[in-house]
This record gives C-alpha cells, sequence and structure tokens, in this order.
C-alpha cells in the first residue's frame, strides 16, 4: 500500500467531463479574498462563545443559552447544508458566495438589535443557512481556481482564515464587545461582511463549475441523436468514506478539546490566567501546521493525514499521562495543536482529490455536514464521559478514536482498489 496516493479513480491525465485545467500564474488574491471569507464566516460562527456574560446579562437569559447559540447554528448547518447545495447547484459560483456574505451581514444585523433571545436564535438559524451554502461553494472554489496537483496549495491558503479566526477574530471581536458592547461587535462584523462582499466581487476570478445532468445527448455514426442516462458517479463511494473518515476525526478532537479549559486549568493545575495564554499557543500552532500542510504535504495528503493522525494519538497520550509533569504535558499540548492544525486542509484536500467533477460541490456540502455532526456529537461524548467517569479518561477515550481514523485512512485505498474490482 502506497500512503502517497490519495483516494482517487484512475485517471487518464485528462479532464474529466466538465473539468478544466487552470493554467497562468496562482491565483493568490483571489485566494486571499476567500480566506478573508473564511475568517469572517468562522468568526461569526463562533462569536457568542466569547460574549457569553453580556449577551445573557442583556438578554435576560442563563449563560449556557447564549451557549446553545453556537449549537443552533452548527445544527442547521448539518441540517441544511447538502439540500441548499442540490438547490443551488446551477447557480454561479462567484455571485453565490456575495449573496451568501450580504445574507451574513444581515444576520449580524438581526442579531445586534435582536429585542429578546427567541428574534436572536431566529438571527443565528439564518447564519446558519448562509454557513452551510457558504461552505459547500468555498470548499470546492478553490479547486476550480488551481490545477489538481495545487488543490492542497489552495486549499490550505483558503482554510488559513478559518484558523485565524481563532487565534485572532474570536479575540478581537470579545475585546470589540468588552469595549463597544456586545450589539457592536456584531455591528461591525456584520459591516465587514459587506466588506467582503465587495472584495470577493471585484477580487475573486469566476470558475465555471459543472452542473450534473442526469442525461447526456449521443450522436451516433449514422446521425442518430439519442439521449442517455448517465451512470452513477463512481466517486460517491469514496468521497461517502472521506466524510466518514471526517466525522469521526472531529468526534474524537472534540469530545476532548470542548472540555480543554477545566482540562487544562482542574487536571494540570495551571492558573485561569494561564489558560488563555496556552489556548492561543495551540491556536499559533495550529496555524504553523495548517501551514505545513499546504508547504510539504500538497502532493502528499495521504501522508500527511496518517503522520497528523498518528502525532496527535502520541501527543495527546502523553498529555494524559503527563498531567503531573507541566513542562512535559504542555510540550505534548502544542504538539497536539500542530497535527491537529493539518487535519482541517488534508482531509479538504483528500475530498477534492476524490471527487468527480460532477459532484464536487455536493461533496463539499456533505463533507461540511459531517464536520459539524463531528462537533456536534464530540462534545456531547465529552459530556456523557465527564458526567460519567471523570475529565481523566476523556483523552484516552479521543486516541481510541483518533486511532479508529487512522486504521480506515490506511485502510481507505486498499478498500477502493477491491470496490473497483
Amino acid at each position: 500500500m502506497s500512503f502517497t496516493a490519495p483516494i482517487s479513480l484512475p485517471s487518464s491525465g485528462r479532464p474529466r467531463p466538465g473539468e478544466t485545467a487552470p493554467s497562468g500564474p496562482f491565483p493568490w488574491i483571489g485566494l486571499i479574498a476567500l480566506s478573508a471569507a473564511v475568517f469572517l464566516s468562522v468568526t461569526s460562527e463562533m462569536l457568542p462563545t466569547g460574549l457569553l456574560p453580556e449577551m445573557s446579562s442583556s438578554l435576560g437569559v442563563s449563560q449556557s443559552d447564549v451557549g446553545l447559540l453556537v449549537s443552533w447554528f452548527a445544527f442547521t448547518v448539518v441540517i441544511t447544508s447538502t439540500p441548499l447545495a442540490l438547490f443551488t447547484k446551477r447557480m454561479p459560483r462567484h455571485g453565490l458566495i456575495v449573496m451568501v456574505l450580504v445574507v451574513f451581514a444581515l444576520s449580524n444585523v438581526l442579531t445586534a438589535i435582536a429585542p429578546d433571545y427567541t428574534f436572536v436564535v431566529i438571527s443565528r438559524v439564518l447564519g446558519g443557512l448562509a454557513h452551510g451554502l457558504f461552505w459547500g461553494v468555498v470548499g470546492a472554489y478553490s479547486a476550480h481556481l488551481v490545477p489538481k496537483d495545487q488543490i492542497a496549495r489552495a486549499v490550505s491558503i483558503t482554510i488559513a482564515g478559518g484558523t485565524l479566526a481563532f487565534v485572532f477574530g474570536v479575540p478581537l471581536g470579545t475585546f470589540a464587545g468588552h469595549v463597544l458592547g456586545w450589539r457592536m461587535s456584531f455591528i461591525v462584523l456584520a459591516g465587514l461582511m459587506l466588506v467582503g462582499a465587495v472584495v470577493i466581487w471585484r477580487f475573486l476570478p469566476k470558475v465555471e463549475h459543472y452542473t450534473a445532468q442526469r442525461t447526456e445527448t449521443v450522436t451516433t455514426a449514422t446521425g442518430t441523436v439519442t439521449t442517455a442516462r448517465l451512470p452513477r458517479d463512481p466517486t460517491i463511494g469514496p468521497v461517502a468514506l472521506v466524510c466518514a473518515i471526517t466525522a469521526l476525526t472531529m468526534i474524537g478532537h472534540y469530545t476532548f478539546y470542548t472540555y480543554i479549559a477545566p482540562f487544562l486549568s482542574d487536571t494540570l493545575a495551571v492558573g485561569s490566567d494561564v489558560v488563555a495564554p496556552l489556548l492561543f499557543a495551540y491556536g499559533i500552532a495550529g496555524a504553523a501546521g495548517l501551514f505545513i500542510s499546504g508547504a510539504v504535504f500538497s502532493k502528499r495528503p495521504q501522508l500527511g493525514l496518517v503522520l497528523g493522525l498518528a502525532v496527535t494519538a502520541v501527543s495527546v497520550s502523553v498529555l494524559a499521562v503527563s498531567t503531573q509533569t507541566l513542562p512535559v504535558a504542555i510540550a505534548a499540548f502544542l504538539v497536539w495543536g500542530l497535527a491537529f492544525g493539518s487535519f482541517p486542509p488534508l482531509l479538504q484536500t483528500r475530498l477534492l482529490h476524490t471527487a468527480s467533477v460532477r459532484i464536487r460541490d455536493t461533496a463539499s456540502a456533505v463533507y461540511t455536514t459531517a464536520f459539524n455532526i463531528g462537533i456536534g456529537l464530540g462534545a456531547f461524548v465529552g459530556a456523557f464521559l465527564l458526567d460519567r467517569v471523570g475529565l481523566g479518561t476523556v483523552p484516552f477515550v479521543y486516541v481510541g478514536i483518533i486511532l479508529v481514523a487512522l486504521v480506515l485512512v490506511l485502510a481507505s485505498d486498499l478498500v477502493i482498489r477491491r470496490r473497483r474490482a
């Protein structure tokens, strides 16, 4: 088994039907514009987590109710991303991203002016609709801009906006909320969304995307024109496998990471004033992992994914058994951040290498659904373990789930070859 081969079907080297081979200089400006849009999208998704006290006090609800706004957002993404991707599959991708950013801006304005908690929930559901559609389009857009051998590089640049949102966007939004009030923080974010829409409209190149047809017209040698039904896309199975690996990986990660703050303060016994800097350092390590994934593993996403999963399993294991040796535990914590930072671009690259152009946009929407299902189920599993067996067991469960994902990654090529036979 070759670890360097991504999940894909045999290719003659020629573009598949509906696929073009982009040429010319690398589209830096367009990809940076996409990355900025991702930055704003993720910041909008996670901003309530940084403004829990202010929002709960103003709206007259508990902090846990405000925390559930993130759940409403993610739940909406899970339910609607794939149907919306199918509904809009014939719409131009460029205009769709501009429209989604405008809807994002509207969602944040409605949140800012909300008179009560119910109104905020409605505004967050609107944002979740936009978010699910946004990721279904953005995930495949970068692949339309570059040749196949540059997909990993393009995806890394695009996804970098999400990493920077965790490192800078949410903290800056939280700071603005503390200084200006939480409502003004959402107003500022809405304004930036509108600026982002203008930037996308002006600088992001338009692409031709494949709009799948159920039938095709065939002209025979005698000149007879017939209509034939297209066969089932052969990459559906491999795409489903990549999405399953994605969901499993995210379940494992968020089983532990959702509760990392109490683990650091209670199990590692670091001061409460040290937790935030450690999380910031973890985010910086994740950004470095994202850079490495694009620079080193752009043409070998499977190898990068195998190494990332293996390093994650080892580092989290060391973290779990080194709670009495703080320097070792912190080093393992940062290595874990480095390894996990590589997962989103590598998983997305595998998906885009796997899916035919015919289903690429829909595959990206399903991938987004799998990712968000993993986040939601991971937090639920972590909460169950926390109540039943205690926090000390959670990292070991994470390692077990990651090892299962690693086995699936290693076995995936063999499974696909057998399906071809």
